[in-house]
């Protein structure tokens, strides 16, 4: 069972997805929030698996409460799946610096939505290659890193390899395919150095790589 928080300012919105959300027989709504301070109390009192975080809320907005709960120690098993209206170039950067391990628009299809919630309470992140394109043209118009050797060390360089093809938008079987080895190996080194490295996941990986300038984006 995948228990998850409702994060909405509009009630209606919390309704719908609730209902959508209850109809499924591995899927537990526990709590609803209204304003990103409470998705943060309920974060702790309940430990949800998966919290719905719409990104517009009165006082704490849905990016520092996605931030606040990525940084508690206790609320290290719970994913953030952000919510909103608006396009990803708006939000998707910071959502992702913030610890969300995915990014979905409200006006997907039910069916999407039920598959993020599912992919994200395994761990893994929800990075469609929009989202990676948007990363990558961030990091092109932004300023250069601050140490772009920053924990390198810490990986080997096959771990090193493996973590830039995360980062170009390929995925595990892509991995396997491109180095010619197992899907099982290339999961096995994108787990090795998300945890060297300290990352929750493949979305956080991703910006870890263009942030210590391990791969840079190539200007236009």
């Amino acid at each position: 069972m995948i228990r998850v928080l409702l994060a909405d300012d509009q009630a209606l919105m919390r309704a719908g997805f609730r209902a959508l959300l209850d109809a499924e027989d591995d899927l537990e709504v526990v709590g609803e929030a209204a304003d990103g301070a409470s998705a943060v109390q309920l974060s702790r009192r309940l430990r949800p698996d998966v919290v719905l975080m719409d990104v517009q809320m009165p006082g704490l907005d849905g990016i520092e409460a996605t931030r606040r709960i990525a940084a508690d120690p206790d609320l290290a098993a719970a994913r953030v799946l952000i919510l909103t209206n608006y396009g990803l170039d708006s939000y998707v950067f910071a959502a992702l610096r913030a610890g969300a391990s995915g990014f979905l628009l409200k006006d997907a299809d039910p069916a999407d939505l039920l598959q993020a919630i599912t992919v994200v309470a395994r761990g893994d992140a929800l990075l469609a290659p929009a989202v990676t394109r948007t990363l990558i043209s961030e990091f092109v118009t932004g300023p250069p890193p601050a140490d772009p050797a920053a924990g390198r060390d810490v990986l080997t360089a096959r771990e090193q390899e493996i973590v830039e093809l995360v980062a170009r938008g390929l995925s595990n079987d892509e991995i396997a395919e491109r180095m010619v080895i197992s899907p099982l190996t290339a999961k096995t080194h994108v787990n090795r150095a998300m945890m060297k490295l300290h990352c929750r996941d493949r979305a956080q990986l991703v910006v870890w790589a263009y942030e210590s300038g391990l791969i840079t984006p190539r200007r236009r």
